[in-house]
Formats: C-alpha cells, sequence, structure tokens
C-alpha cells in the first residue's frame, strides 16, 4: 500500500439544532471516522440512509469543518478552506439535475473550472480541453453536447457533464455520493464502468458512497459499513461480503438481492426480519455502547454499556463489536 492521498483520522461532526422553543440540541452525524483513500483503489461507504455517509463525504471535502478528530491530504493535516485543497479532492453529488447551473451551457460549465483552477483563458485553448474533457467521459461526438443547455441533455448525460467538470481541475481524489443513485437502471452499469475507467487511467482515489452492496461489490477494492454515524466494519470487499464480522453488515447483505449467493446458514443469521427489528435510532439521543445493541439479536450487556474497540484480523478485516472480541478471548 502506498502513503493514503487523503484520510480522515477520528473524525467527528456534530451539529446543534433547535428542538423547540429555546431550547437546542446536538446530532451526532459522524463519531470517530476514520478513513484512508489510496491512489488507484476504490474503497465503497455503505449503510442505510442517515447513516452519516454524506456528512463524511462533506467533511473530506471541507465543506464543512470537523468537531474534531483531523482531515490530512497526503500526509499533512488541512487547515480552512484552500483552493488547492478543492483542486485535489472533487465531490460528485448525486444529483445531476441540480449540480448544474441551468442558465449556462456545458461549455461554460467546463470552462469556469478551468479558468478558476488552471488559470486558461486564450479561446482555442479552453475549446480543445472542453472536448477533450467531454470526449474522455464519453459525451461523442463532442461538439454536439458542448453548446447545449443542461435541460437538453438525459440523467446520465449531465452526470458524465458532472465528472468531466469535477476532472478539468485535474483532482487526485473524486468523492462520489450515491452518483448513479438518480439514474436510469439502464445506464447505472455504463457510469460504474467509466468511474473505474478513470481510476485506471489517471490513478484517483475514489470514494463510492451507496446503499447498494451489490454495486459496491462490483466496482469497489474495499467495503467500509457505517450505522448511525459510526464505522462498524470494512476490509477487502470479498472478505467482507462472503464473511461478515458485525451482525448489521449481515443484514445488509442478506437483504441485498444476489443470485450468485449460496448462503446455507442464511435464515440462521436473523430470525427476524429487517423491520421486526426496528428503525434506525435518532441521533440526537443515540444509544450508549453499540448503537446498533437494539436492533442486533445478539446483543449482550456489554454492549449496551460500553463502545466496542476495533477487532482486527490478518487479511486486513476489522470490526467494531463485541461479539468479535469475545471470540478472540
Amino acid at each position: 500500500m502506498s502513503q493514503p492521498v487523503l484520510e480522515a483520522r477520528e473524525v467527528s461532526k456534530h451539529f446543534p439544532v433547535r428542538i423547540g422553543a429555546g431550547r437546542t440540541a446536538v446530532v451526532r452525524a459522524v463519531e470517530d471516522a476514520t478513513l484512508a483513500l489510496q491512489p488507484g483503489r476504490i474503497v465503497a461507504l455503505v449503510g442505510e440512509s442517515g447513516s452519516g455517509k454524506t456528512t463524511l463525504a462533506r467533511l473530506l471535502a471541507r465543506f464543512y469543518p470537523p468537531t474534531s478528530g483531523e482531515i490530512r491530504l497526503r500526509g499533512k493535516a488541512v487547515r480552512g478552506k484552500e483552493r488547492d485543497y478543492h483542486r485535489d479532492v472533487q465531490l460528485i453529488f448525486q444529483d445531476p439535475f441540480g449540480s448544474l447551473n441551468p442558465l449556462h451551457r456545458v461549455r461554460y460549465n467546463l470552462e469556469r473550472a478551468l479558468r478558476l483552477h488552471h488559470g486558461v483563458r486564450a479561446r482555442a485553448e479552453l475549446n480543445r480541453r472542453v472536448l477533450e474533457l467531454l470526449d474522455r467521459v464519453s459525451l461523442s461526438p463532442a461538439d454536439q453536447f458542448v453548446d447545449k443547455f443542461p435541460h437538453e441533455l438525459s440523467g446520465g448525460q449531465r452526470q458524465r457533464v458532472v465528472i468531466a467538470r469535477a476532472l478539468a481541475v485535474e483532482p487526485k481524489v473524486l468523492l462520489g455520493d450515491e452518483p448513479i443513485s438518480m439514474l436510469d437502471v439502464s445506464i447505472r452499469l455504463e457510469m460504474l464502468n467509466l468511474l473505474d475507467r478513470l481510476r485506471t487511467e489517471d490513478g484517483l482515489a475514489l470514494l463510492y458512497i451507496t446503499h447498494d452492496i451489490a454495486s459496491a461489490r462490483y466496482l469497489c477494492d474495499d467495503i467500509v459499513v457505517m450505522y448511525a454515524g459510526r464505522m462498524v466494519e470494512g476490509g477487502p470487499k470479498d472478505d467482507v461480503i462472503a464473511s461478515p464480522l458485525h451482525p448489521y453488515t449481515k443484514l445488509l447483505i442478506d437483504s441485498s438481492p444476489d443470485p450468485d449467493r449460496i448462503g446455507g446458514d442464511r435464515d440462521a443469521l436473523f430470525d427476524s426480519t429487517a423491520e421486526d427489528l426496528g428503525e434506525p435510532p435518532s441521533l440526537i439521543d443515540p444509544p450508549s455502547g453499540c448503537r446498533f445493541h437494539p436492533r442486533c439479536p445478539f446483543a449482550m450487556d456489554v454492549c449496551k454499556t460500553a463502545v466496542p474497540p476495533r477487532t482486527e484480523l490478518p487479511n486486513g478485516q476489522w470490526t467494531h463489536c463485541w461479539l468479535q472480541q469475545e471470540e478472540t478471548r
């Protein structure tokens, strides 16, 4: 493994909110998250809606300052909002319809990034680079798309323009916040293949945020699972999917459609359905100890009182679960 391009070290984010007249509370959206993105590798961040995935991506993109912990770029701690940082780290939003200025043509959206980050001013050079970017994201022939407005493009075409705009600044890291979830099923595979090609050609580090285990397995090298603001498991994708260590990861995999999975003991994993396990907890008043314990059929007394430490396996897989602590004793 080379040195990570981008790291989060024990990062937490708390948001103050009003809950009534004169009363405030704190949403503990992310707690003690640690993540490393390597050049040429894709990490999938998976979990239910509200688990903190998008908040972590926005912390890595420096849209929010962390409440505690540290963001590091190329081994150096990041302070403040620097243009150089945003040149290296680009966030691809979930909604391609809201990511582009509807009043401007595709050309303007791409040229603006080239002007701001690379100081390109000459008309001929701007035109050449814009056409090259559109070709890279398979919008060909490029001259048929460059002068269109966003509303004249399909959802998949818009998302390709969004990716082209991110590539215009020549980043080292792409953060994809569910970049295919709002696209037609028929073009999702094309988008996944495009992201895979870009990481191969440019050696990009890529964080792929999703709630879909199947697409994570197709695209990524490693999987990290979040639940209620905390990371609960991670490691090489095949190990995590074939032998999940945390009950929540088992629940995610069990609920994901996968015709190739052969699981003779699937019914033994959970006697209850996902609905019977209840809803995720409030992050204003999260459970003590392991945050999954109110829904976990294997919860022990210690799970209700103490946050489980990290357990690591020789294959690179890790988890925060008291069950694994008990097994290693």
